[in-house]
């Protein structure tokens, strides 16, 4: 007669850990990584990293002599994130990334839309008050309406980390923003050095007015960069333009201005961002005026990417603000801040220059 045997669908390895758990339960008394491998005939590298993981969720903590013990198990974190909109790719991105990364630590998080909207972005700092998360990250552009919720949520007690836009009562986290735009500008005033000879008739600064001053010092590096490269450049030739950081507006402005000036040839863009550069590309390709300008953004989102691997295209180098770095490095910061460590008020991500693909020398080849 022949017998069947009923398929377990089992993990090794998590029940491994459960083992090491289970151990620590029955015994209720601290033991060593030792004391554990020996007891569970577990290799001592796969109780190590059982041990690490459950002292990092706090189900296990070690004594300062280096035995574990079980620990009363803390509720889970709760972090609520406003993203600045979900139609803007630099947005998404940044919520992708802190998705994962909470995801990996076991942190919740509770996502909101700011829909680039003040007064959205108020009811979403309410709606986390009333949800009573552990941590507030939040990414809204409207600099007026940051002092009401960072007012809200420190009533609240809850701690807050603003990204980009700096908030009242909340740690700091994005790029320095002076020193992008400065390395924006620096690329604009070398491409006028190089390939216009120094000249340049105008340098405009697609400016994002309502994320306040320390946003706009985006357009302020670049300015002093070009004229630091091209020192000769009359004052009144730097120009800025609102363009909120949106790719139609951005479109409609630079369309204008290039109506208004048919015959200059020499024209700088810089953007505070790569939405308001790839509007300003719009309205110079609609005028078939490519040769005419050169553009830098900032962000280095997708299209903008795909567009610097063009190699006649005036778009000619983004500045990539590293968004797969924001996700651990935004929930390491949270879990510091909710573990009462010193953290220091501004926390500045890494960033790098990515220019435009260069046309190959003719007659090379590789050997």
């Amino acid at each position: 007669m022949r017998t069947s045997s009923k398929r377990l669908y089992l993990i090794p390895v998590l029940s491994k850990a459960l083992d090491v758990l289970e151990l620590l339960e029955a015994e209720n008394q601290p033991l060593t990584l030792e004391a554990i491998h020996r007891r569970t005939r577990i290799s001592k590298t796969t109780v190590y990293r059982v041990l690490k993981t459950f002292v990092h969720r706090g189900y296990l903590s070690q004594s300062p002599d280096g035995s574990y013990r079980q620990a009363t198990r803390p509720k889970k974190m709760r972090f609520g994130f406003a993203g600045q909109s979900e139609d803007m790719p630099f947005s998404v991105e940044v919520t992708k990334s802190l998705q994962a990364a909470a995801a990996a630590v076991g942190v919740d998080l509770m996502v909101l839309d700011n829909r680039y909207d003040a007064a959205t972005a108020l009811r979403n700092a309410e709606e986390f008050v009333r949800s009573r998360v552990d941590l507030v990250i939040e990414f809204q552009v409207e600099h007026e309406v940051a002092p009401m919720i960072g007012d809200r949520i420190a009533a609240a007690n809850i701690p807050l980390i603003a990204i980009d836009i700096p908030h009242p009562n909340a740690t700091y986290f994005g790029v320095d923003n002076y020193r992008v735009g400065h390395e924006a500008g620096e690329v604009l005033g070398a491409h006028a050095v190089e390939h216009w000879k120094g000249r340049v008739d105008w340098v405009i600064g697609l400016d994002l007015s309502e994320a306040g001053t320390l946003v706009q010092s985006r357009i302020t590096g670049a300015f002093e960069a070009v004229r630091a490269a091209v020192p000769e450049t009359a004052a009144e030739t730097f120009v800025r333009l609102d363009g909120r950081g949106m790719r139609d507006r951005s479109r409609k402005l630079i369309s204008d201005f290039l109506d208004r000036h048919p015959r200059d040839r020499h024209i700088l863009i810089a953007a505070a961002n790569d939405t308001s550069a790839l509007g300003a590309l719009d309205a110079v390709r609609e005028r078939k005026r490519e040769r005419h300008v050169a553009i830098v953004g900032q962000d280095c989102i997708e299209e903008a990417l795909r567009e610097l691997k063009r190699t006649s295209s005036p778009f000619i180098a983004s500045v990539s603000h590293e968004t797969g770095t924001y996700g651990p490095s935004l929930v390491h910061l949270g879990l510091s801040i909710l573990r009462g460590q010193t953290v220091p008020p501004y926390n500045y991500v890494v960033h790098r220059l990515v220019k435009r693909a260069r046309r190959a020398e003719s007659g090379r080849r590789k050997a």
